[in-house]
């Protein structure tokens, strides 16, 4: 099987993510003057505390994605370069979209770290673009790359919202292959 190049995932992580989760709160960072400073109450330690299991849990989550559509799906998270392979394994079984979770935990991480709400605004417009987007764009897409298998995983697997067990394949009945 073929792996896809480090210099293609180089790329998309350029392109999208990055922009998502380091260029644009920077810039609504600098827009609005917030920047990091030491937290100074109990209020401020409590939220530099609480952005570090999202930071950090929505940064494995998303490294994990990105390793799950090299291997399994042969693919990048770009549109126009996307996995070959439908992925249905790891965090896959639990979410449709686990990648946009990892982003949205990061953004979320990245809003209570620097303690601005302009952020938090960011993070939750974030998950209305792509709450949009997905339907519209990407699973139609999915729909015409994938048919059946991709049917019966968006029938079984929820699109944002994680399952609590993972989703399995179910093995095919007997006489129905070939």
């Amino acid at each position: 099987m073929k792996r896809v190049s480090i210099v293609r995932h180089v790329a998309a992580v350029l392109v999208l993510p990055l922009t998502m989760a380091l260029v644009v709160p920077s810039w609504i960072a600098h827009a609005a003057s917030v920047s990091f400073t030491t937290p100074r109450s109990p209020a401020g330690w409590a939220a530099f505390l609480a952005s570090l299991p999202p930071l950090v849990g929505g940064l494995a989550l998303f490294v994990t994605c990105l390793a799950r559509f090299s291997r399994d799906g042969h693919g990048t998270l770009a549109p126009w370069d996307p996995p070959t392979a439908l992925v249905v394994t790891g965090p896959y079984a639990y979410v449709r979209n686990p990648m946009i979770s990892g982003v949205l935990l990061v953004l979320l991480g990245e809003g209570l770290l620097l303690r601005a709400l302009p952020l938090l605004e960011w993070a939750g417009a974030f998950f209305a673009i792509n709450a949009i987007y997905i339907p519209l764009l990407e699973e139609p897409g999915l729909r015409r790359r994938f048919g059946a298998d991709y049917e019966e995983y968006r029938a079984s697997v929820p699109r944002l919202i994680p399952r609590l067990r993972p989703w399995r394949r179910p093995p095919p009945t007997r006489g129905s292959a070939g």
